[in-house]
C-alpha cells in the first residue's frame, strides 16, 4: 500500500499576512519569505528548521483551497528546544498572554510539555518540549 512520508508545508488562512507575518516572526522566531509559485502570483510563507506554512489571506484565498478556509481554525503545536521558562518570559515580554500549561500531553513521539497562546486569527499555537522518558 502507498505511504505518506513527510509533511512539505501546511496552509494557514488569516485575515492581515502582515500581521500574521510580524506575530510568527517577532514572537515566535520563524523566517518570512516571499516565494513565486508556477502561476506567477506573489505568496508568502513561514519557514522555520525543515518546515514552512504557506499563508493564504482569508479575503482572497488560492486555489485549491480547503472546502472552508477559515482565519482562525488551526490548532498548530511547534516543537522547541528553548525552555518553556524562557518561552513563557518572552511571551510575557511581547505582551502574548499565556492561555494554559505547562501542562504534560502525548505528541507524535512521545511525551510532551506544553503550553499554550493565541496568535492574531485565534489559532490555538502549542509550544512544547520533548520529555525524555
Amino acid at each position: 500500500m502507498p505511504q505518506v512520508t513527510g509533511l512539505d508545508h501546511l496552509v494557514l488562512t488569516v485575515a492581515d499576512i502582515d500581521r500574521t507575518i510580524a506575530f510568527y516572526r517577532d514572537v515566535l522566531g520563524m523566517a518570512a519569505e516571499v516565494f513565486h509559485p508556477a502561476d506567477g502570483s506573489t505568496r508568502w510563507a513561514l519557514k522555520f528548521g525543515a518546515q514552512k506554512i504557506n499563508l493564504h489571506a482569508a479575503a482572497a484565498p488560492f486555489a485549491p483551497m480547503a472546502a472552508r478556509p477559515t482565519a482562525g481554525s488551526a490548532d498548530l503545536c511547534f516543537l522547541t528546544e528553548t525552555g518553556l521558562a524562557e518561552w513563557q518570559a518572552h511571551l510575557e515580554a511581547c505582551g502574548v498572554a499565556i492561555e494554559q500549561g505547562p501542562i504534560a500531553r502525548t505528541g507524535a513521539t512521545g511525551p510532551i510539555m506544553s503550553i499554550y497562546l493565541r496568535d492574531p486569527d485565534g489559532n490555538l499555537i502549542e509550544l512544547a518540549n520533548r520529555v525524555a522518558v
